[in-house]
């Protein structure tokens, strides 16, 4: 089963995993439409994406923008939120208040006001997919806003496969998937640890990630799902493996 004839929204779909998940769905017969707060970002994802697919602007951090999104978009059947921002690990008492607030407001909240005013235009056998990370139930050192905000994101999405069936909500859980939006010292010294621990010995790729949303889009009785797409991170590595190939990575320079 395919996507043909489906319209699918991809909130943050103009970079890494979004933009990978809005050309899969794509290429999979879907009709697209791809969302970010940039225009200029919704200009060079369009010209990289597949005749036909459709870009809007949308700030998540205002209600009022987001049910206007809605409102022209209109009726669709899936809706995939892989919006989030970037955050530096380091110990919490490192991490300015205004920072977490800021990078919590994005992936979770933004989240959550997308479900909101998703409601009133999905189909009933339709989808919601939100992004987590590895990082919620395998959390190192340094991570406490990531774990915080990837473990919340997971518990809202059950909780609303609970409150809003017959539509579906699940979460994509992500492991190690450079996306190249996130330039870290050493980094290639960091991967080389990272896949050392990996089952699968290799990084993620954001079209592989991408596959696992489509599925969740596709299965029509998936739902209150968190779904791991991490090469075996959470069998193979211990709570300290980010922690120790950051070390391994600083020990480098």
């Amino acid at each position: 089963m395919n996507l043909t004839g489906q319209r699918v929204v991809v909130i943050g779909g103009t970079s890494g995993i979004g933009l990978a998940v809005a050309r899969t769905a794509a290429e999979d017969g879907a009709s697209v439409v791809v969302a970010s707060r940039t225009k200029t970002r919704i200009d060079a994802a369009l010209e990289s994406l597949p005749e036909g697919v459709r870009g809007e602007q949308v700030d998540v951090s205002d209600e009022y923008d987001v049910r206007e999104f809605f409102a022209r978009v209109g009726a669709f059947d899936h809706l995939a939120y892989t919006a989030g921002d970037h955050i530096r690990i380091r110990p919490i008492t490192d991490i300015p208040l205004d920072e977490a607030k800021a990078f919590f407001g994005t992936m979770y909240w933004g989240a959550f006001t997308a479900a909101k005013h998703a409601v009133g235009v999905i189909r009933p056998a339709g989808s919601i997919t939100f992004t987590s990370g590895i990082i919620s139930v395998r959390p190192a050192p340094g991570t406490s806003a990531q774990s915080g905000v990837t473990a919340a994101v997971e518990s809202l999405s059950r909780a609303l496969a609970v409150e809003l069936g017959p539509i579906r909500v699940n979460t994509v859980r992500l492991g190690p998937v450079p996306t190249g939006g996130v330039d870290l010292p050493n980094q290639e010294v960091m991967y080389k640890a990272l896949r050392r621990q990996l089952l699968t010995r290799e990084l993620g790729k954001p079209a592989q990630a991408a596959e696992a949303y489509l599925y969740l889009m596709r299965s029509g009785f998936a739902t209150g799902t968190v779904m791991p797409v991490d090469g075996g991170y959470e069998l193979a590595a211990s709570p300290f493996l980010l922690a120790e190939a950051r070390a391994s990575a600083g020990g480098a320079g």
